[in-house]
């Protein structure tokens, strides 16, 4: 880090007495997060911008947030900007907000140095999502390598319902089989920030899955259980890991280059967009808090920009080699 983005641990210190959990700034914006992944997504960048500020003596829960200032925040805005990408940058600075926010509700900053410590930006720049689209054949692929055992038919609907509901894996593994809406063929999603919306569950999703509840049975619990490798259905509910172990393994057997649950969501936006879906429609499906974030997965306007391209002429001739 250089000397003008370097923090003094003189100006902010250890706590001497920890205070009760809940008077925490920390542990109270993390208890209002809607999911366990977000939980530990910004638990994971508080405990890094406390290691930055502390020198290594503090973690998130430890560290005396009501002690920021707006120079420190500004400090630390421009030590992450150095570090990680934009999206990482923000989300982390997303993080610290909120925390400041916990702690004035706590009484522990003043209104106006809380306003004046969260005022700092977010940093600039446009990313591409990470990851990939499926293709149609790998989709068909993917699916092709599961067979009739429970393990098979239950990967089979996960896969049907990642790709035709645009969910987010820490959503998938939340679901009860009461959140299906058999009749209306709905999913009562249960996105980020304890936001609510239905996914309709269509064509080949909707028999993947009725396949799927044929084994499982209708006793109340998760919709999708652990199968053990000889087929026996477990009590218990599946971890977003063993979701991605899932799709791992059944990529390499189809062949299909390396892909990640999100990915199965990037195409679901960009497949509807595709099609002529209106994008306010897609942002509702998809469960984005800014039409903004669902317009990053627009694949239209780089298929403008290749058909303008095309119209240039580079007139190279090959050449015989070797």
């Amino acid at each position: 880090m250089t000397e003008t983005t370097a923090l003094t641990t003189t100006k902010i210190g250890r706590l001497a007495h920890p205070l009760p959990l809940d008077q925490r700034p920390a542990a109270v914006y993390l208890a209002g997060l809607g999911s366990e992944a977000s939980r530990r997504t910004m638990r994971q960048a508080l405990d890094a911008i406390a290691h930055l500020l502390s020198g290594g003596q503090a973690d998130a829960l430890a560290f005396p947030w009501w002690e920021l200032r707006f120079q420190h925040v500004s400090a630390v805005r421009a030590a992450l900007g150095e570090r990680y990408g934009t999206s990482t940058t923000n989300k982390m600075l997303s993080a610290l907000r909120g925390v400041l926010k916990a702690a004035w509700k706590l009484g522990q900053m003043d209104a106006e140095g809380y306003r004046l410590a969260a005022s700092v930006r977010n940093v600039k720049g446009e990313v591409l999502p990470t990851g990939r689209a499926i293709t149609s054949g790998e989709l068909l692929a993917l699916l092709d390598t599961c067979g009739q055992d429970a393990g098979g038919v239950r990967d089979a609907a996960m896969i049907a319902v990642l790709y035709s509901c645009g969910l987010r894996r820490a959503e998938l593994v939340a679901l009860d089989i009461e959140d299906y809406d058999v009749q209306a063929a709905t999913l009562l999603i249960r996105g980020k920030g304890g936001k609510e919306r239905l996914a309709h569950v269509v064509s080949g999703a909707a028999a993947a899955l009725a396949d799927w509840l044929t084994l499982r049975g209708e006793d109340p619990g998760p919709l999708f259980h652990p199968v053990r490798k000889g087929g026996a259905i477990l009590d218990g509910r599946l971890t977003t890991q063993a979701v991605y172990h899932v799709l791992r393994k059944r990529a390499a057997q189809a062949g299909v280059k390396e892909l990640s649950p999100h990915d199965f969501r990037r195409t679901f936006v960009s497949d509807l967009l595709d099609a002529g879906a209106d994008i306010s429609t897609v942002q509702r499906m998809a469960g984005h808090a800014q039409v903004t974030t669902t317009a990053r997965y627009d694949r239209r306007p780089e298929e403008a920009k290749r058909a303008a391209a095309n119209l240039l002429h580079v007139p190279y001739r090959r050449r015989v080699l070797g």
